[in-house]
């Protein structure tokens, strides 16, 4: 296989099951919801918006099951592509991210409203309305390789501030999001610079981890205490990880696209490895050699699990204030 870092992960999350809440309670299937009567946030909390990253489903089903009801407001939980989901097998747990296309990858108006069909955009199309009323979005996801847990956030500096506030280790990272679609975090009035709504991506860490499923947990409930839904003593014993003060955040500035199927890192890159000096050797792709294009420079998710030519191998970064 080409690429250092394609060694198979182990499986060590036993995948969710979620029959309890295939009905969904209001509206489309696989949707619940758990209301306050008093006012309050709009919280919208999506899982499996991945078939294969399950992390964030288990913590919305602990979630679910807990009992714990807002004392402010809505919270919305959706688990959204499962129809890859039930394509999981622990034998080929890279298969099943998606049916048709990249469900993460249609939240545009022009795909929502144009007349192409797949599994994905029927289910978005489905789910778009509590998109739209949410005035905080958490989309709980994983990642390919063994990473400490990332925030996404966007470039709006509302997003950031409430990334850096949640008192998680969780590195922030500020990007434009990805060249082939728009994600859901990206959509409609989550992106309006003079709006008011905040969305997250939660990057847990690698797929089926322990430490992934913890870090899930800790910042699913740090969000709803941030966001006013719920009290700090709400949170269960145990839910919640030490406080943490975050480090400065990553601004993605580069991607490094594969041109072929030949792409090789130089070392196992994790991510979050800051490379000192410009012109440090990276990669090879096809025998060509891949540089830093400046100093200090933070790999961010490199992984050729994926890989195929003009799939994303790593993104590049400079710390912010």
């Amino acid at each position: 296989m080409s690429g250092v870092g394609r060694r198979a992960h182990p499986v060590q999350l036993a995948a969710p099951r979620l029959g309890d809440w295939a009905g969904g309670d209001t509206g489309p299937a696989w949707v619940q919801e758990r209301a306050s009567q008093q006012p309050g946030p709009e919280l919208l909390l999506t899982a499996l918006v991945h078939g294969n990253e399950y992390s964030g489903a288990l913590a919305l089903d602990a979630f679910l099951r807990s009992g714990l009801l807002p004392r402010r407001g809505r919270i919305t939980a959706v688990f959204c592509n499962m129809a890859a989901f039930r394509l999981f097998d622990p034998g080929r747990p890279d298969a099943s991210r998606y049916v048709d296309e990249d469900f993460n990858r249609v939240w545009s108006v022009q795909c929502l409203d144009g007349p192409d069909r797949s599994i994905e955009l029927q289910r978005a199309r489905e789910i778009r309305p509590l998109v739209d009323r949410a005035s905080h979005l958490l989309d709980l996801h994983s990642m390919h390789e063994p990473c400490e847990p990332l925030l996404v956030t966007g470039t709006l500096p509302r997003n950031i501030a409430f990334a850096q506030s949640l008192g998680t280790a969780s590195q922030v990272i500020v990007d434009e999001g990805h060249a082939d679609g728009v994600r859901m975090r990206d959509y409609g009035p989550f992106a309006d610079p003079a709006g008011e709504r905040v969305a997250l991506l939660l990057e847990a860490g690698q797929h089926w981890a322990h430490a992934s499923l913890e870090a899930a947990r800790n910042v699913l409930m740090r969000f709803l205490v941030a966001a006013q839904a719920m009290d700090r003593g709400d949170v269960p014993s145990g839910w919640l990880l030490p406080e943490a003060l975050p480090p400065a955040p990553v601004l993605v500035t580069d991607r490094v696209v594969a041109r072929s199927t030949d792409f090789t890192f130089v070392q196992d890159f994790h991510g979050g490895e800051t490379i000192t000096r410009a012109g440090t050797l990276i990669a090879h792709d096809a025998g060509e050699p891949v540089y830093t294009p400046y100093d200090n420079c933070v790999l961010v998710m490199p992984s050729v699990r994926q890989l195929r030519p003009g799939v994303t191998t790593v993104r590049l970064g400079r710390r912010v204030a």
